[in-house]
Protein backbone atom coordinates (compact mmCIF):
# COMPACT_ATOMS: atom_id res chain seq x y z
CA UNK A 1 0.00 0.00 0.00
CA UNK A 2 1.43 2.93 -1.25
CA UNK A 3 2.41 5.79 1.93
CA UNK A 4 -0.09 8.71 2.60
CA UNK A 5 1.38 12.08 2.37
CA UNK A 6 2.28 14.04 5.51
CA UNK A 7 0.07 16.65 7.08
CA UNK A 8 2.34 18.87 5.66
CA UNK A 9 2.63 17.53 2.25
CA UNK A 10 -1.33 17.10 2.26
CA UNK A 11 -1.89 21.00 2.64
CA UNK A 12 0.56 21.53 0.09
CA UNK A 13 -1.03 19.56 -2.46
CA UNK A 14 -4.50 20.62 -1.63
CA UNK A 15 -3.32 24.02 -2.04
CA UNK A 16 -1.91 23.92 -5.17
CA UNK A 17 -5.19 21.44 -6.30
CA UNK A 18 -6.94 24.16 -5.68
CA UNK A 19 -4.77 26.87 -7.59
CA UNK A 20 -4.88 28.84 -4.47
CA UNK A 21 -2.43 31.26 -6.61
CA UNK A 22 -5.79 32.05 -8.34
CA UNK A 23 -6.97 34.00 -5.84
CA UNK A 24 -5.31 36.61 -7.37
CA UNK A 25 -8.16 37.20 -9.71
CA UNK A 26 -10.61 38.12 -7.35
CA UNK A 27 -8.83 39.91 -4.00
CA UNK A 28 -7.72 42.58 -5.29
CA UNK A 29 -11.03 43.94 -6.40
CA UNK A 30 -12.25 42.93 -2.58
CA UNK A 31 -9.62 45.32 -1.57
CA UNK A 32 -10.27 48.14 -4.20
CA UNK A 33 -14.50 47.55 -2.88
CA UNK A 34 -12.46 47.81 0.58
CA UNK A 35 -10.35 50.91 -0.42
CA UNK A 36 -13.78 52.80 -1.53
CA UNK A 37 -15.65 51.50 1.59
CA UNK A 38 -13.25 52.95 4.00
CA UNK A 39 -13.43 57.15 2.81
CA UNK A 40 -11.45 59.26 3.40
CA UNK A 41 -8.76 57.75 4.01
CA UNK A 42 -9.25 54.14 2.48
CA UNK A 43 -7.70 52.16 5.05
CA UNK A 44 -10.69 50.70 7.42
CA UNK A 45 -7.88 48.91 9.77
CA UNK A 46 -6.16 46.07 10.70
CA UNK A 47 -7.99 43.84 11.86
CA UNK A 48 -11.00 44.89 9.42
CA UNK A 49 -8.93 44.23 6.77
CA UNK A 50 -7.63 40.95 8.49
CA UNK A 51 -10.83 39.75 8.44
CA UNK A 52 -11.83 40.65 5.15
CA UNK A 53 -8.74 38.79 3.64
CA UNK A 54 -10.05 35.44 5.72
CA UNK A 55 -13.37 35.86 4.83
CA UNK A 56 -12.34 36.24 0.74
CA UNK A 57 -9.62 33.62 1.18
CA UNK A 58 -11.72 30.85 3.29
CA UNK A 59 -14.56 31.23 0.88
CA UNK A 60 -12.66 30.69 -2.61
CA UNK A 61 -10.81 27.92 -0.93
CA UNK A 62 -13.79 26.13 0.21
CA UNK A 63 -15.37 26.81 -3.55
CA UNK A 64 -12.58 25.36 -5.15
CA UNK A 65 -12.49 22.31 -2.99
CA UNK A 66 -15.65 21.79 -3.42
CA UNK A 67 -15.08 22.18 -7.09
CA UNK A 68 -12.61 19.22 -7.06
CA UNK A 69 -14.50 17.16 -5.12
CA UNK A 70 -18.08 17.49 -7.24
CA UNK A 71 -15.68 17.24 -10.60
CA UNK A 72 -13.74 14.54 -9.43
CA UNK A 73 -15.37 11.56 -11.57
CA UNK A 74 -15.51 14.25 -14.47
CA UNK A 75 -12.03 14.82 -14.14
CA UNK A 76 -10.88 11.44 -14.06
CA UNK A 77 -11.50 10.53 -17.56
CA UNK A 78 -10.23 14.32 -19.15
CA UNK A 79 -6.77 13.92 -20.17
CA UNK A 80 -6.31 17.54 -19.37
CA UNK A 81 -7.26 17.30 -15.52
CA UNK A 82 -6.44 13.35 -14.51
CA UNK A 83 -3.76 14.07 -12.46
CA UNK A 84 -5.73 16.49 -10.26
CA UNK A 85 -5.30 15.41 -6.67
CA UNK A 86 -8.50 13.37 -5.75
CA UNK A 87 -8.45 11.41 -9.40
CA UNK A 88 -4.64 10.85 -9.15
CA UNK A 89 -4.53 9.60 -5.77
CA UNK A 90 -3.17 12.20 -4.01
CA UNK A 91 -5.14 13.30 -1.95
CA UNK A 92 -8.41 11.31 -0.79
CA UNK A 93 -12.37 12.54 -0.95
CA UNK A 94 -12.18 12.34 2.84
CA UNK A 95 -9.05 14.85 3.28
CA UNK A 96 -10.25 17.40 0.89
CA UNK A 97 -14.07 17.27 2.47
CA UNK A 98 -12.23 17.84 5.63
CA UNK A 99 -10.49 21.40 3.96
CA UNK A 100 -13.62 21.84 2.95
CA UNK A 101 -15.85 22.06 5.71
CA UNK A 102 -13.16 23.89 7.82
CA UNK A 103 -12.85 26.28 5.35
CA UNK A 104 -16.72 26.72 5.51
CA UNK A 105 -16.19 27.66 9.19
CA UNK A 106 -13.36 29.65 9.20
CA UNK A 107 -15.47 31.98 6.76
CA UNK A 108 -18.66 32.28 8.59
CA UNK A 109 -16.41 32.70 11.54
CA UNK A 110 -14.77 35.54 9.78
CA UNK A 111 -18.22 36.87 8.89
CA UNK A 112 -19.42 37.42 11.94
CA UNK A 113 -16.93 39.30 13.22
CA UNK A 114 -17.33 42.25 10.73
CA UNK A 115 -20.94 42.99 11.28
CA UNK A 116 -24.76 41.42 11.00
CA UNK A 117 -25.18 41.95 7.57
CA UNK A 118 -21.85 40.22 6.93
CA UNK A 119 -22.80 37.24 8.86
CA UNK A 120 -26.63 37.00 7.35
CA UNK A 121 -25.59 37.08 3.62
CA UNK A 122 -22.52 34.57 4.48
CA UNK A 123 -24.83 31.85 3.62
CA UNK A 124 -25.48 33.34 0.22
CA UNK A 125 -22.14 33.96 -0.73
CA UNK A 126 -21.26 30.69 0.10
CA UNK A 127 -24.00 29.09 -2.31
CA UNK A 128 -23.21 31.27 -4.84
CA UNK A 129 -19.33 30.74 -5.02
CA UNK A 130 -19.99 26.54 -4.45
CA UNK A 131 -22.56 26.33 -6.90
CA UNK A 132 -21.46 26.91 -9.94
CA UNK A 133 -19.64 23.48 -9.51
CA UNK A 134 -23.11 22.02 -10.42
CA UNK A 135 -24.09 25.00 -13.13
CA UNK A 136 -22.33 23.24 -15.94
CA UNK A 137 -24.52 20.07 -15.58
CA UNK A 138 -27.71 22.36 -17.14
CA UNK A 139 -26.46 25.75 -18.56
CA UNK A 140 -24.24 26.94 -21.36
CA UNK A 141 -24.12 30.36 -18.49
CA UNK A 142 -22.12 28.77 -16.12
CA UNK A 143 -19.17 30.99 -17.13
CA UNK A 144 -21.37 33.61 -15.56
CA UNK A 145 -22.23 32.41 -12.45
CA UNK A 146 -18.74 31.69 -12.05
CA UNK A 147 -18.26 35.17 -13.04
CA UNK A 148 -20.35 36.28 -9.82
CA UNK A 149 -18.56 34.39 -7.35
CA UNK A 150 -15.92 36.46 -8.10
CA UNK A 151 -17.78 38.95 -8.51
CA UNK A 152 -19.39 39.47 -5.28
CA UNK A 153 -15.99 40.31 -3.62
CA UNK A 154 -15.72 43.95 -4.00
CA UNK A 155 -19.59 44.39 -2.66
CA UNK A 156 -18.92 41.61 -0.18
CA UNK A 157 -15.88 44.03 1.33
CA UNK A 158 -17.72 46.91 0.73
CA UNK A 159 -20.44 45.60 3.60
CA UNK A 160 -17.38 44.75 5.61
CA UNK A 161 -16.67 48.11 5.83
CA UNK A 162 -19.61 50.03 5.79
CA UNK A 163 -22.54 46.93 7.10
CA UNK A 164 -24.93 48.54 3.89
CA UNK A 165 -25.01 48.40 0.00
CA UNK A 166 -23.89 50.98 -2.18
CA UNK A 167 -24.19 51.12 -6.21
CA UNK A 168 -20.66 52.12 -6.97
CA UNK A 169 -19.61 48.51 -5.19
CA UNK A 170 -22.30 47.35 -7.19
CA UNK A 171 -21.09 48.60 -10.25
CA UNK A 172 -17.37 46.66 -9.96
CA UNK A 173 -19.34 43.47 -8.66
CA UNK A 174 -20.81 43.48 -12.75
CA UNK A 175 -17.23 44.38 -14.26
CA UNK A 176 -15.58 41.60 -12.54
CA UNK A 177 -18.39 39.49 -13.41
CA UNK A 178 -18.06 39.50 -16.83
CA UNK A 179 -14.30 39.91 -17.17
CA UNK A 180 -14.54 37.02 -15.43
CA UNK A 181 -16.58 35.11 -17.59
CA UNK A 182 -14.98 36.33 -20.46
CA UNK A 183 -11.34 34.51 -19.46
CA UNK A 184 -13.40 31.30 -18.25
CA UNK A 185 -14.92 31.30 -21.82
CA UNK A 186 -11.42 31.42 -23.56
CA UNK A 187 -10.47 28.60 -21.25
CA UNK A 188 -13.43 26.45 -22.00
CA UNK A 189 -12.25 26.38 -25.17
CA UNK A 190 -9.51 23.62 -24.29
CA UNK A 191 -12.77 21.29 -23.58
CA UNK A 192 -15.25 22.01 -26.52
CA UNK A 193 -15.09 18.40 -27.56
CA UNK A 194 -15.32 16.71 -24.15
CA UNK A 195 -17.83 18.86 -22.33
CA UNK A 196 -20.12 17.94 -25.90
CA UNK A 197 -19.39 14.28 -25.77
CA UNK A 198 -19.75 14.05 -21.93
CA UNK A 199 -23.02 16.35 -21.59
CA UNK A 200 -21.64 18.99 -19.97
CA UNK A 201 -21.97 22.97 -20.79
CA UNK A 202 -20.43 25.32 -22.01
CA UNK A 203 -20.40 28.28 -23.93
CA UNK A 204 -17.80 27.10 -26.88
CA UNK A 205 -19.38 23.15 -26.79
CA UNK A 206 -22.95 25.23 -27.70
CA UNK A 207 -21.92 27.55 -29.99
CA UNK A 208 -18.43 26.30 -31.39
CA UNK A 209 -14.60 27.79 -31.28
CA UNK A 210 -15.68 30.87 -33.77
CA UNK A 211 -18.68 32.33 -32.05
CA UNK A 212 -17.65 31.72 -28.34
CA UNK A 213 -14.75 33.52 -28.89
CA UNK A 214 -16.53 36.85 -30.45
CA UNK A 215 -18.98 36.02 -27.25
CA UNK A 216 -15.69 36.22 -24.91
CA UNK A 217 -14.65 39.46 -26.62
CA UNK A 218 -18.67 41.25 -26.10
CA UNK A 219 -18.73 40.00 -22.57
CA UNK A 220 -14.99 41.77 -22.05
CA UNK A 221 -16.17 45.08 -23.57
CA UNK A 222 -19.59 44.74 -20.94
CA UNK A 223 -16.59 44.59 -18.53
CA UNK A 224 -15.04 47.42 -19.24
CA UNK A 225 -18.31 49.50 -19.63
CA UNK A 226 -19.28 48.32 -15.85
CA UNK A 227 -15.49 49.44 -15.06
CA UNK A 228 -15.65 52.48 -16.27
CA UNK A 229 -19.34 53.03 -14.35
CA UNK A 230 -17.62 51.97 -11.53
CA UNK A 231 -14.40 54.33 -11.63
CA UNK A 232 -16.72 57.38 -12.33
CA UNK A 233 -16.57 59.43 -9.14
CA UNK A 234 -14.34 57.23 -7.66
CA UNK A 235 -10.89 57.88 -8.24
CA UNK A 236 -9.34 61.60 -6.92
CA UNK A 237 -7.79 62.62 -10.33
CA UNK A 238 -6.64 61.83 -13.70
CA UNK A 239 -4.05 59.30 -12.84
CA UNK A 240 -6.69 57.38 -11.26
CA UNK A 241 -8.33 56.89 -14.62
CA UNK A 242 -4.96 55.05 -16.00
CA UNK A 243 -6.47 51.84 -14.12
CA UNK A 244 -9.09 51.83 -17.05
CA UNK A 245 -6.42 52.17 -19.68
CA UNK A 246 -4.65 49.56 -18.43
CA UNK A 247 -7.59 47.60 -18.48
CA UNK A 248 -9.18 48.57 -21.72
CA UNK A 249 -5.32 47.77 -23.92
CA UNK A 250 -4.68 44.56 -21.54
CA UNK A 251 -8.16 42.80 -22.35
CA UNK A 252 -7.81 43.63 -26.05
CA UNK A 253 -4.53 42.24 -25.79
CA UNK A 254 -5.69 38.92 -24.22
CA UNK A 255 -7.94 38.26 -26.89
CA UNK A 256 -5.69 38.75 -29.45
CA UNK A 257 -3.91 35.79 -28.14
CA UNK A 258 -5.99 33.10 -28.87
CA UNK A 259 -7.71 31.86 -31.99
CA UNK A 260 -10.37 29.37 -32.77
CA UNK A 261 -7.49 26.62 -33.70
CA UNK A 262 -4.67 27.91 -32.19
CA UNK A 263 -4.42 27.85 -28.27
CA UNK A 264 -1.21 27.82 -27.42
CA UNK A 265 -1.40 30.77 -25.31
CA UNK A 266 -4.76 30.23 -23.79
CA UNK A 267 -2.62 30.18 -20.10
CA UNK A 268 -1.09 33.31 -20.54
CA UNK A 269 -4.41 34.74 -21.55
CA UNK A 270 -6.36 33.14 -18.56
CA UNK A 271 -3.85 33.43 -15.54
CA UNK A 272 -1.02 35.89 -16.70
CA UNK A 273 -2.72 38.99 -18.20
CA UNK A 274 -5.59 38.41 -15.64
CA UNK A 275 -4.00 38.22 -12.88
CA UNK A 276 -1.55 41.49 -14.45
CA UNK A 277 -5.40 43.10 -14.85
CA UNK A 278 -6.54 42.70 -11.62
CA UNK A 279 -3.52 43.43 -9.68
CA UNK A 280 -2.70 46.43 -11.89
CA UNK A 281 -6.09 48.29 -11.71
CA UNK A 282 -6.33 48.00 -7.74
CA UNK A 283 -2.56 49.20 -7.29
CA UNK A 284 -2.57 52.19 -9.81
CA UNK A 285 -6.08 52.73 -7.73
CA UNK A 286 -4.00 52.90 -4.60
CA UNK A 287 -1.72 54.97 -5.78
CA UNK A 288 -4.50 57.33 -6.60
CA UNK A 289 -6.41 57.19 -3.01
CA UNK A 290 -2.43 57.43 -1.51
CA UNK A 291 -1.41 60.10 -3.62
CA UNK A 292 -4.55 62.41 -4.55
CA UNK A 293 -7.50 61.14 -2.08
CA UNK A 294 -6.46 63.31 0.78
Amino acid sequence: MPAQPSTKGSLRTFLEMIKFEHSVFALPYAMLGMMWAAVPSGWPGFRTFFLILLAMVSCRTAAMAYNRIADRDIDAVNDRTKMRAIPAGLLSLRQVNIYFFASCLLFVVAASLLNSLTLVLSPVALFVTIFYSRTKRFTWLCHYWLGLSLGIAPTAAWIAVTGQFAVRPLLLTFAVMFWTAGFDIIYALQDEEFDRDHGLHSVPAKFGKERALLISRFTHLVSFGFLVASFTGATHSVFGYAALVFAGVMLAYEQSLVKPHDFRKVNMAFFTLNGCISVGVFLIALIDQIAFGQ
